[in-house]
């Protein structure tokens, strides 16, 4: 079966008045149809700028697209004219963005956000258009929903805002939905509610999910495959369990070993990964991370490793490394 999205040596810069930011470089991926994609990675990491530019909803200027080509259902979404990628947009790609308060606008009433996007994408009149956006609001358990579709987006909790950004992301019945940090600024509990609500759809829609964030915690819950990025990158990628349970690459292991357990808190162990990230306008020769990687070798502070199957695991387990590092953990070596 062909992937649903297969993303081919994206790479994309910003010019500004200081240089060029080399934001995204040469990345490569694909997605199966059905499958959730974790992409993870810290702020600057290049995980939803290429998102973005994908979707051609990066500025442009400054930000432009070098090279590469974003097959989604086998067309090009960067050849794409900007009509079409209008269409394309919310209906077959659906998107739920960080913030509610920032994608939602205030000064207009759910409902007519939700029948907007049902009436220019479904072509479903005002009657239907209504019925439908209460059904959604329903699927995303959103209580009395025939009542608070009335609402402003202000008369909502941070959780429930949340709930109705998601709805408008599934309205369409999208193929693909692409959330970016979608349970960011909420607290603990309502993150472990959107994140159940997230599966329970995503069982009884078969949609295709990436789920763009910064927390490991996530990931894990969520996630078949995860994608690990650095300074415009991909570092490692594989089924979650595996990588869980075997990180081949420096950035991946710090990434997992910082997570916030009871026995590393009570052991006085948490894990800091030394430095800072690089400036992208100025990046290292090399692996982008072997300023900051303990492990490093000569070859990785001159030669950028490709993205290559890991030795001893799945066939699907792809890394970026020039060292092996279970045999150097095993040996004792930091």
């Amino acid at each position: 079966m062909a992937p649903i999205l297969e993303v081919r040596n994206l790479t994309v810069a910003f010019d500004t008045p200081a240089g060029v930011v080399h934001a995204v470089n040469d990345v490569s991926y694909s997605i199966e149809e059905g499958e959730t994609l974790g992409i993870v990675g810290e702020s600057g990491s290049g995980k939803s700028v290429h998102v973005l530019a994908m979707s051609g909803l990066i500025p442009r200027p400054p930000g432009r697209i070098v090279r590469g080509e974003v097959l989604f259902q086998d067309e090009d979404l960067l050849k794409m004219s900007p009509a079409r990628l209008r269409d394309i947009r919310g209906s077959e790609i659906g998107f739920v963005f960080q913030d509610p308060m920032t994608s939602l606008n205030p000064v207009l009433t759910v409902e007519r956000q939700l029948v907007e996007a049902l009436t220019r994408h479904e072509g479903l009149g005002a009657r239907a258009a209504r019925a439908r956006a209460v059904e959604l609001l329903e699927m995303v358990r959103i209580p009395d929903a025939a009542k608070r579709i009335k609402n402003y987006p202000h008369q909502f909790s941070g959780g429930m805002r949340q709930r109705v950004m998601i709805a408008i992301g599934i309205a369409c019945r999208p193929k693909l939905l692409i959330a970016d940090e979608a349970t960011t600024a909420l607290d603990v509990t309502v993150q472990a509610q959107i994140l159940d609500l997230m599966k329970d759809l995503k069982r009884e829609t078969g949609m295709t999910l990436v789920w763009i964030t910064h927390d490991m915690g996530v990931v894990a819950g969520l996630s078949d495959t995860v994608q690990v990025m650095y300074a415009g990158r991909i570092l490692e990628r594989g089924p979650v369990d595996a990588v869980f349970a075997s990180p081949r690459n420096a950035y991946t292991w710090g990434l997992l070993q910082s997570l916030p357990t009871a026995e590393r808190r009570a052991a006085g162990k948490l894990h800091q990964i030394p430095g800072s990230p690089p400036d992208l306008m100025n990046p290292p020769p090399g692996d982008p991370f072997a300023p900051r990687n303990t492990f490093a070798t000569d070859r990785c502070r001159t030669e950028v490793p490709p993205l290559r199957p890991a030795p001893g695991s799945t066939p699907d387990h792809l890394v970026a490394a020039w060292y092996d590092l279970p045999a150097l953990l095993a040996g004792g070596t930091r």
